[in-house]
């Protein structure tokens, strides 16, 4: 889901032109584990952090054992995500920074609101989850928050990019289109050539003001194979790219180590050598 105003990936991004410096087509975030992207014009990067309020919270699904005095990563199952829970991809929700307001809609309707800053609030959404999801649930729904931390796939705090011209290949090989929404990417670039953030792989690059190192390929689980904008599980993604490719790999995670603000069409840089 892309919201009003937001600028889908389409054009010659999206086809991977390879004309010129690669650049930064789109940056997103997500409030919230498994639901609605938002779309961010610029960015500020730090040192060793997500894109600030990247995967601030999530909605528990069931114990999982998280303490917010404490908080550690956890396997993602502990909490409502589109691997296993298909229909968050159905609702669109925004989520306000200043009120830390969380807005919900269903089929077109508002069918929630709450303040996740207040007990109230995050009752709100609790008992909306309650009702949306009790099919999946294995225990009462609960909104998670701890200061500083992401609900990522990741223990360590990452910043995840995606290379259009990869997704670009990998529609290739499908034979339908691929959204790039459902790898649910920071930071989607133009101008490298399909899968060449693999080789990559422990060099550092710069995003606008800002260094990265790239540390790690992202294995794709069967999150990717639902559509965000229908929320219907119709394609198998992990499965194309092992026939197609070897390995089930799209995108890759890098750490922030030196901290600058990002904007889209900031140009990435990397050593000449890695292009040769």
């Amino acid at each position: 889901m892309i919201f009003p105003g937001a600028t889908p990936l389409t054009g010659p991004a999206w086809q991977g032109h390879l004309a010129g410096m690669a650049q930064i087509d789109s940056i997103y975030r997500y409030p919230v584990k498994g639901l609605s992207p938002e779309r961010l014009p610029r960015a500020a990067l730090t040192i060793g952090q997500t894109i600030a309020g990247d995967r601030k919270y999530a909605i528990e699904n069931g114990p999982s054992g998280f303490d917010p005095l404490e908080p550690r990563h956890q396997p993602k199952q502990r909490y409502l995500m589109l691997m296993k829970n298909e229909r968050l991809a159905t609702l669109d929700t925004r989520y306000d920074d200043m009120t830390q307001q969380l807005v919900i809609r269903a089929e077109g309707e508002e069918a929630a609101r709450g303040d996740l800053g207040t007990i109230e609030g995050r009752a709100a959404i609790e008992a909306f989850f309650t009702r949306f999801s009790a099919d999946d649930l294995h225990g009462p729904p609960k909104v998670l928050q701890a200061d500083g931390f992401s609900f990522s796939d990741v223990a360590k705090k990452v910043v995840s990019i995606i290379n259009l011209a990869s997704v670009a290949d990998l529609e290739t090989a499908t034979g339908v289109p691929v959204h790039p929404l459902r790898f649910r990417g920071n930071v989607y670039v133009s101008g490298w050539p399909a899968w060449h953030e693999f080789d990559l792989l422990n060099q550092e690059i710069s995003l606008g003001d800002a260094q990265v190192k790239i540390i790690k390929r992202i294995v794709r689980c069967a999150a990717t194979n639902v559509d965000p904008d229908t929320g219907i599980r119709d394609l198998n993604i992990p499965q194309t790219l092992m026939r197609t490719y070897g390995h089930a790999d799209c995108g890759v995670y890098a750490e922030v180590i030196t901290g600058g603000t990002i904007k889209d069409g900031d140009d990435i840089s990397s050593s000449p050598s890695l292009f040769a």
